[in-house]
């Protein structure tokens, strides 16, 4: 279950929507990061995000993920 820590790192599962885009809560995920080094259903902890730039994923992910670990590894 996704929740923000009271660090302001975001917690939670990293699911695929049905267009292909990884994301964890409403982060998007790094596509290529992901798909090399993660697999559906790990749980990460969101250390570092910035505003989403891709026009085609903005709306439903205002923030993209810049750095990104399994829970437990940070």
């Amino acid at each position: 279950m996704a929740k923000e820590t009271k660090k302001g790192i975001f917690r939670g599962i990293i699911e695929r929507d049905e267009q292909g885009n990884y994301f964890c809560g409403s982060y998007l995920l790094d596509y290529q990061y992901t798909e090399a080094n993660f697999k559906l259903g790990d749980e990460i902890s969101i250390k570092k995000a910035i505003a989403n730039p891709s026009s085609k994923s903005r709306e439903a992910y205002p923030m993209k993920s810049m750095k990104f670990f399994l829970a437990g590894e940070e």
